[in-house]
């Protein structure tokens, strides 16, 4: 069976994406800089990267990120050439999906998104990978085997925190998870 790997890239201050998202900046005023270590130039970053996408089989995610994520993802997914299957939670599935693309859009729950994304994943990892709704239903349902967390070295101050149970003082973020 497939391990199930939630995957997101965060700030210290627990922030996945900073205030002030629109269309044309889905990830806020300066959210951008939470992906910049995709392209560091630093190998360690690469191999994070190649590390996750080469052991995974399906990508789950929920239809907030993937609208905003399309005009950069188009029709192949966030995999890009590798063209992963990407299943898509909603409670309907939007117009104006590119044709030929790599898109599922599950309208019958979390559980459904999963069986179907193992199914096509063949054994490899289940990546879920956003948004911050989306990754709370499959944690509070027990549904991830692992958590992949990129900590940003950046603090946005505000915006979407992935975690409710966060206390920030001048001295640290604190993060208290309950594991079910």
């Amino acid at each position: 069976m497939s391990t199930v790997v939630f995957d997101i890239s965060m700030s210290l201050d627990g922030f996945i994406t900073a205030s002030g998202q629109t269309s044309a900046d889905p990830l806020g005023a300066g959210g951008e800089r939470l992906h910049g270590w995709l392209s560091s130039g630093d190998g360690r970053d690469l191999d994070v990267l190649e590390t996750g996408v080469g052991s995974a089989g399906a990508v789950i995610t929920g239809r907030r990120n993937f609208e905003q994520a399309l005009p950069w993802w188009g029709a192949d997914g966030p995999t890009g050439a590798v063209r992963l299957p990407v299943f898509v939670v909603c409670s309907e599935p939007p117009a104006g999906v590119p044709d030929g693309s790599v898109y599922t859009f599950v309208t019958d729950g979390i559980t459904s998104a999963l069986h179907q994304a193992r199914e096509a994943a063949g054994g490899r990892v289940v990546c879920v990978m956003g948004g911050a709704e989306t990754a709370r239903s499959y944690l509070a349902a027990g549904l991830v085997d692992e958590l992949s967390i990129h900590l940003v070295p950046v603090e946005l101050g505000a915006g979407t925190r992935l975690f409710d149970a966060v206390v920030q003082t001048p001295a640290a973020t604190h993060l208290r998870l309950r594991i079910r």
